[in-house]
Parts: C-alpha cells; sequence; structure tokens
C-alpha cells in the first residue's frame, strides 16, 4: 500500500513541534525529519509553517532555544521543550485524541 502525504489540520503544527523535542531537544530541520521519519512520510512540515511554529511556541514558553552547531558543523537554533511544554502537550494530545475517537464512531456509524 502506498503512503500519501497528508497536510497537518490547522492547529495541530504546534502539537506536532512539541511531540517531536519530547523526544530529544534539537534544531528546525530535525523537527522535520522525525517527524517524517516516524510517520512512514506520511506527515511533512513545511519550512515556513514550523518555524513560525517554533517562534510562536518559543513567545509562549512552551520550548526554549539556543545556538549551537549541528551534525553539519554550521551554526543551528536548537529547540527544547520546557516544564509548561510537557504540560501542555499532555493536555492537547488528550483533547485530540478525544475529538479523533468522536470523529472515528462518527465516520464509522451505520
Amino acid at each position: 500500500m502506498a503512503t500519501s502525504r497528508l497536510d497537518l489540520v490547522p492547529g495541530t503544527v504546534d502539537l506536532v513541534v512539541l511531540r517531536a523535542l519530547a523526544w530529544d531537544s534539537m534544531h528546525g530541520y530535525g523537527i522535520a525529519q522525525l517527524v517524517k521519519h516516524q510517520t512512514g512520510g506520511a506527515i511533512t512540515i513545511e519550512s515556513a509553517a514550523l518555524y513560525q511554529a517554533l517562534h510562536r511556541l518559543e513567545k509562549r514558553k512552551l520550548v526554549r532555544a539556543w545556538w549551537g552547531v549541528s551534525e553539519t558543523k554550521r551554526r543551528a537554533k536548537f529547540y527544547e521543550i520546557t516544564t509548561a511544554g510537557k504540560k501542555h502537550l499532555q493536555e492537547e494530545s488528550s483533547d485530540l485524541k478525544a475529538y479523533v475517537g468522536a470523529l472515528f464512531r462518527l465516520l464509522d456509524a451505520k
């Protein structure tokens, strides 16, 4: 079965970025690669959306950032999830799972 590319549902980019950072601190490109890998290529994050989300999350103090050197020896901005970000991720994940469950019940209704 071929995997098709899926667009992220509006409002879920922040959640996806926080989930990626819950695994480990990383730079933007690393986040995009992790999401692509973990979803078998089905979900990709466009660069503009990714960096807008990172700036939004940083402003809300859900992630913190610092400058470092990437694996390719280039200067890169790294991000890590904060305690507030972990709490937000947990709350938003629960809400989204409940929504998706309700949506599946509706779609599967006879």
